[in-house]
């Protein structure tokens, strides 16, 4: 009846949401900052699979409101076959108001805004998208398949089309060196794409410390707690996004913080700079984190 791939993620906004796993992994899976799903050979979910699941969950909890698609970016999936998910979750579930994925630059890139335009009509209404750094060295660094002008267009895509987006970034992926250059240049690339949320997650390797501090330039160095939250003040500081909703509530950060920009800017860097001056009170343990 249920078959997780595991392990499933999902972004913290959608904790009580029914996760369906109608792709397992994901298409892209080259990032080096990125683990989630390593372990995972990119396939789409059968059609017949994933109608019964929508079914079994509609008879266990028939007053779902939300869904999240997974896996890493359901979104790549045709807009014909994500149509019909949309339309059985609508009839399974009467009380369903709304449904979201994850999406990819490449994802972005490869619907029309017309094809957009269709899924939002059938009730697919916020994409989470990692843009991870505006800085285009970095971005080439870490694999992320696109350049700062392509997320551009592609978002730019999504939003006509009426979606909301829900971007990241990653706090300490240009290390000590180029924090200052991946800050700014994050800054500059959110003020183009204008997003309705934005969240700011902490650089976690595990495992992969490694094979990710392979792929970067001599004398890199990974940032400790207080470069994060510097980079963090340097970020914020440089945003001109008005009414983006502002969260760095994730279990990878080290201060969580929450707001409006750019009506409650000035809150959030005085919040940055308490943590700064004493960051044995404000900054989470190391205990405290994960993912």
């Amino acid at each position: 009846m249920w078959n997780y791939d595991e392990p499933v993620f999902r972004p913290p906004s959608e904790a009580s949401s029914l996760i369906l796993q109608a792709t397992i992994g994901c298409s892209h899976n080259r990032c080096a900052f990125c683990y989630m799903y390593k372990t995972k050979r990119f396939r789409i979910k059968p059609w017949e699979d994933l109608k019964d699941e929508i079914d079994a969950a509609a008879v266990m909890w028939p007053g779902i409101r939300r869904i999240f698609l997974a896996d890493g970016d359901a979104f790549i999936l045709s807009t014909g076959r994500l149509e019909r998910i949309l339309d059985h979750c609508r009839r399974a579930f009467p009380s369903l108001q709304r449904v979201t994925a994850y999406a990819t630059p490449q994802n972005l890139l490869g619907k029309s805004v017309e094809e957009m335009r269709r899924l939002v009509s059938a009730g697919l209404s916020i994409l989470y998208y990692g843009v991870e750094t505006g800085d285009q060295e970095l971005l080439e660094r870490i694999g992320k398949g696109a350049s700062p002008d392509e997320m551009v267009e592609g978002c730019l895509k999504a939003r006509e089309a009426g979606f909301k987006l829900s971007v990241t970034v990653i706090l300490g992926l240009g290390g000590r060196e180029g924090s200052r250059r991946h800050a700014r240049a994050t800054a500059d690339l959110l003020g183009r794409i204008r997003p309705r949320y934005l969240s700011a997650l902490t650089l976690m390797l595990g495992d992969f410390e490694s094979a990710f501090l392979s792929g970067m330039p001599t004398g890199y160095t990974l940032n400790g707690p207080i470069d994060d939250i510097r980079e963090l003040g340097e970020l914020i500081g440089g945003l001109e996004t008005d009414r983006c909703i502002f969260r760095s509530n994730h279990a990878s950060n080290y201060l969580p913080l929450k707001g409006t920009l750019l009506k409650d800017k000035e809150r959030l860097l005085a919040e940055i700079g308490r943590a700064l001056a004493e960051p044995d009170l404000y900054l989470r343990g190391e205990w405290m984190r994960g993912l």
